[in-house]
């Protein structure tokens, strides 16, 4: 089965309008100097936001805004949830900035504090978004994470170790494929996979001679290739997956969902919302 997450996105923003039963809500992405990419990626929340009965808020800053500049567009009031567009200018101290952002204001679980809340599994914690979008994608699909064995290629902050961890506790068997990892037991560890889950940003690493019939396979990572965007997984995979997630289409769209998601849980949570 080839996911669809443009509807799964959709199901998801849906729920999240829902929720908010008519309620204004700003969700404010503050940004300095974005590429073409991250514009074109700003148009792509700012029309899911409207889809959840939400407002993205862009607050664009200028090109030589200094960190308390940012940190100060960050802490103003007036926002719902609070948003960093990454990547900052590389001189900037961005975990400083991203630590700004208000605990209760985090639905992108970047800031150190939140993102530590999560991993302790503090009750209620938010899970990061692509982790939760990973998360969505299963159970929608009617995939049963408990005793599977799970090859996660990658241990970002962002990708691969938010997942292992929620899949984790999930009851899946998880082991982390990263570039320490000796060549023999990668291949071994993707061939005996039940699920393989990839956020490496690596063009088609994943090839399906690499990995056994039947294996459920999502595909997390993004890169540039050949002018357009490809997953860590050559295409071909999906011929041997009973589950499998395009690049683009699959986690991307679902990702971003969840991070509406999560300030609909961020507005509970605060009792502004039932």
């Amino acid at each position: 089965m080839i996911v669809d997450g443009r509807a799964i996105a959709s199901a998801i923003l849906a729920e999240v309008k829902d929720s908010l039963s008519g309620r204004p809500t700003i969700v404010r992405a503050v940004v300095v100097r974005p590429s073409p990419a991250t514009q074109s990626y700003l148009r792509i929340k700012k029309s899911r936001a409207e889809e959840g009965g939400m407002q993205l808020e862009v607050v664009k800053l200028r090109d030589e805004a200094t960190e308390e500049e940012i940190i100060e567009a960050v802490r103003a009031p007036g926002a719902d949830a609070v948003i960093v567009q990454l990547p900052i200018p590389e001189h900037l101290n961005w975990q400083r900035v991203l630590n700004e952002i208000p605990l209760d204001r985090d639905a992108d679980v970047l800031s150190e504090e939140a993102y530590a809340r999560f991993m302790d599994n503090v009750p209620d914690a938010l899970v990061p978004p692509v982790a939760a979008g990973i998360v969505e994608i299963l159970a929608r699909s009617g995939v049963e994470v408990k005793g599977k064995k799970t090859a996660v290629v990658g241990k970002g902050k962002l990708v691969g170790l938010p997942t292992g961890t929620v899949l984790g506790r999930m009851g899946a068997e998880v082991s982390y494929i990263v570039k320490e990892t000796a060549e023999e037991e990668k291949a071994a560890l993707l061939k005996e996979a039940d699920m393989v889950i990839s956020g490496a940003g690596a063009a088609h690493i994943i090839r399906p001679e690499m990995l056994k019939d039947g294996v459920i396979l999502v595909d997390a990572g993004t890169s540039g290739s050949g002018g357009g965007v490809a997953g860590d997984m050559h295409p071909d995979c999906a011929e041997k997956a009973t589950l499998f997630t395009p690049v683009p289409g699959g986690v991307g769209p679902i990702a971003v969902s969840c991070l509406f998601k999560n300030t609909v849980l961020l507005l509970k949570s605060r009792g502004e919302l039932a």
